[in-house]
């Protein structure tokens, strides 16, 4: 074989390889990014509310919700058998804030003529300094206009540690807006569903918690181990030295088990469906 044939084999494998790691490189941007929840998402209730039998329910907030990155717990309600009749609304959207939300509540949260709401949404106001009242001023508008506009039964997450250092600076300025959510289900209708606590509480078991380090890589990173390697989100989250969080921010099993079952635990005791 000629030095020729040779060099240019070398370079179609190598060509192959760069091809190839380009279209898994991707497939991972893909599948964590920009592809929609697991349906039905909110794009489903663009014609009015989803065709169902039993009660309409619509979890709201970012890409915690979404659950494209780490652990779908919007998909885990949906499996569960006692939620059979119920149809689950994955009305979550990467890197949304609370103004965000209230942008789009018209058209991917009310449209769906909803009988219940999941709301959990701010871990990127804390992220991104949003002021506390700009924070609570969105919630109590949020609130207020599915309270006006439906009948449906609302629920708050309070937001969940922003990694695992509980005293980090993060965290304690996450604090007030966790207050601020408790206390505008006390004034309103909706019910506050004690997310932090719980995470709280599974977290102080150990004394050492690596410090927060969430980026764009260390996400990347993740969901590269989860969809290409096969790795469970819990696998992931270990090999981060993490529990509960797969990149400091986004659920493992673990921490989407605790969310589930608080949300399935509150959705028990919410109303079905007005007639119609």
């Amino acid at each position: 074989m000629s030095r020729s044939s040779t060099t240019k084999r070398i370079a179609a494998a190598v060509s192959a390889l760069v091809l190839a790691g380009l279209v898994a490189a991707g497939a991972v941007g893909y599948l964590t990014f920009v592809r929609s929840p697991v349906n039905p998402s909110a794009a489903d209730c663009a014609d009015g509310r989803p065709r169902s039998e039993g009660p309409v329910v619509v979890a709201a907030g970012a890409s915690m919700t979404q659950g494209t990155l780490g652990r779908d717990w919007v998909a885990d309600l949906r499996a569960r058998p006692e939620f059979a009749d119920h149809t689950l609304v994955n009305a979550g959207d990467n890197g949304n804030t609370s103004a965000d939300l209230r942008e789009r509540l018209d058209t991917d949260v009310l449209a769906c003529e909803p009988d219940a709401v999941v709301l959990l949404i701010g871990t990127n106001d804390v992220r991104d300094g949003v002021p506390l009242a700009e924070y609570r001023a969105n919630i109590a508008a949020i609130v207020q206009r599915v309270e006006e506009r439906t009948s449906a039964q609302v629920a708050l997450l309070s937001l969940p540690p922003l990694g695992e250092e509980l005293d980090s600076r993060l965290n304690r300025r996450l604090r007030d807006y966790n207050a601020a959510l408790r206390t505008i289900a006390e004034e309103t209708t909706a019910a506050y569903v004690p997310v932090n606590e719980h995470f709280t509480e599974a977290l102080r078991d150990q004394s050492h918690r690596p410090a927060f380090a969430f980026s764009f890589p260390t996400a990347y990173a993740a969901a590269a181990r989860h969809y290409l390697l096969g790795r469970t989100w819990d696998e992931v989250a270990r090999a981060n030295g993490l529990e509960l969080y797969v990149d400091h921010i986004h659920l493992s099993d673990k921490g989407g088990a605790i969310v589930t079952g608080l949300v399935a635990d509150w959705l028990a005791t919410a109303a079905g469906p007005d007639p119609r």
